[in-house]
């Protein structure tokens, strides 16, 4: 009882050579630094995002990396790609889902159009994903899937008012994806990071705590497979401050936002006047 108690959730992965990695929304960001860092591991890569000439780019050192760029949102997009990468790899022992879509705003700001797209990119995909993959996965009784959450879903933060609600729904899917799956052989890994320097963040106007490069958040990731964790949360001195936040009362919760709220207004207020000047 106590071995099974203590032992790693998941199978530790920690030889990449000839594992065969999928990876949705690489053209960028922590999806495009990860693919970087496992084909240098040796890992057999495929990239998938909207943008081809990015993923060539993002795999230009290692032409042995498959492209199959393609839009998360069509439906049948997800089955053709599937289908090219198993022909081509024979396979899938692990694919990652990274793709996001992030406008930060307050819950009187969101546009519903743009809710719902995000929504399709953020959580519908991820489901249309899954169901490309998961049958021969099962059939081949291992394999595994990686969920890019975040810690905005950890509870409901300012300016997330669509993105951290998606992202709330990727770590209880895949939670049940774990309860499901794990006594079928597979891996099932939740992916949390805090703020890392990307093309979503640059969005934000306010000081980030613990920003990290996607460099080092493909170190973290890799690392967490390694130890076969469920979740890879990241940087663990600012993810465990919101894992204790999780844990107040909401009383003592939302006294907490309410100051944070109040700071970086104040902190952020000369720079907004300078841009409005």
């Amino acid at each position: 009882m106590m071995t099974s108690l203590f032992s790693p959730l998941n199978a530790p992965l920690r030889e990449w050579r000839g594992q065969r990695v999928w990876l949705i929304g690489a053209s960028s960001g922590i999806g495009a630094a990860l693919a970087q860092a496992l084909l240098a591991l040796g890992a057999q890569v495929a990239v998938s995002a909207r943008r081809a000439a990015s993923l060539q780019e993002v795999v230009k050192p290692w032409p042995q990396a498959l492209v199959l760029p393609f839009d998360v949102q069509e439906k049948n997009a997800w089955q053709q790609a599937h289908t090219q990468l198993v022909a081509h790899f024979g396979g899938i022992d692990l694919v990652i889902f990274c793709a996001a879509k992030y406008q930060p705003e307050r819950s009187w700001e969101f546009d519903v159009e743009d809710a719902s797209d995000t929504l399709r990119v953020n959580l519908h995909s991820v489901y249309q994903g899954i169901g490309a993959v998961l049958p021969q996965m099962l059939q081949q009784k291992r394999g595994g899937i990686a969920i890019v959450a975040s810690v905005a879903g950890y509870m409901g933060l300012p300016n997330a008012s669509v993105y951290g609600p998606s992202k709330a729904a990727l770590i209880n899917l895949a939670e049940l994806l774990y309860s499901d799956l794990h006594g079928k052989g597979m891996n099932v890994y939740l992916i949390n990071p805090g703020f890392v320097q990307t093309e979503l963040t640059a969005k934000n106007d306010f000081t980030m705590p613990a920003l990290q490069t996607p460099e080092q958040a493909a170190q973290a990731i890799i690392q967490g497979f390694s130890r076969g964790d469920f979740e890879i949360h990241f940087p663990r001195r600012f993810t465990n401050t919101l894992k204790l936040m999780q844990m107040l009362p909401y009383r003592l919760r939302f006294a907490l936002l309410t100051r944070f709220l109040k700071n970086d207004e104040q902190s952020t207020a000369p720079e907004k006047i300078k841009r409005v000047v």
